[in-house]
């Protein structure tokens, strides 16, 4: 099912840590993509749903110049990229090579590409940001993907820094770094998550006004008496 815009505006307001801490209650302990943080400090807080693309190590009869004009490339993958998705690349951590740069994240910008993620790195920084387009990545580096890399496809499950992705699972980022929404769990987020922020800047208060955490962080039974008095009020 496509998410839906009511969906994503939920989620906008929902951090990745709360999500973190509400799927920690579902079981999921493992949703936090390692080595994506935010190419740019500031962006702000994007939600999509996940598409895929895969790379493997470099060999070299394979992962050539040339390739780039292969069928199988980045470059028909991102063709294939509807508006709103997360682009999640499976780079294996690999970070002396830059999987795109500016030209092919131009071209993801121009087809309406809410984000990049990547347990990898970009190349032609200066050029990438300058795109637009909202980067998590391990940072920069530049020789192109293929001094480390191979391509191999696109749309299938994959592993962004040690998390199973796939494809339309539901990708949240913010500066916190990158976390994934089963597309199954989607709902129990959407209920959860809004409350657990609300709970929580209510909690925030009660500490800027001086109460002490046993009892309040966790709540006990009296605090969270109190909680629901004032949210009903």
């Amino acid at each position: 099912m496509p998410l839906s815009p009511q969906a994503i505006e939920t989620l906008k307001g929902v951090s990745t840590g709360t999500i973190t801490t509400v799927l920690l209650k579902k079981g999921l302990r493992n949703i936090w993509m390692r080595g994506a943080k935010p190419l740019q400090p500031g962006q702000a807080r994007i939600v999509g749903p996940a598409f895929t693309l895969r790379f493997v190590p470099a060999r070299e009869d394979l992962a050539t110049p040339a390739s780039w004009a292969s069928p199988i490339s980045t470059r028909a993958a991102i063709e294939a990229m509807g508006e709103g998705v997360i682009a999640v690349v499976d780079a294996m951590g690999v970070t002396d090579a830059g999987i795109f740069g500016d030209i092919l994240c131009a071209r993801m910008a121009r087809r309406g590409v809410a984000a990049l993620v990547t347990d990898g790195v970009v190349r032609d920084v200066a050029g990438v940001l300058g795109t637009g387009l909202p980067v998590w990545c391990d940072g920069v580096a530049a020789p192109p993907s293929v001094a480390g890399l191979t391509f191999v496809g696109w749309q299938e499950p994959i592993g962004c820094g040690g998390v199973a992705v796939f494809p339309d699972d539901i990708v949240v980022l913010d500066q916190d770094g990158a976390v994934l929404i089963p597309s199954t769990l989607l709902e129990d987020v959407l209920a959860e998550g809004p409350e657990q922020e609300r709970m929580e800047a209510w909690i925030m208060g009660e500490v800027e006004a001086g109460v002490p955490l046993p009892g309040l962080y966790p709540m006990n039974a009296e605090t969270k008496a109190r909680y629901e008095a004032r949210a009903k009020a």
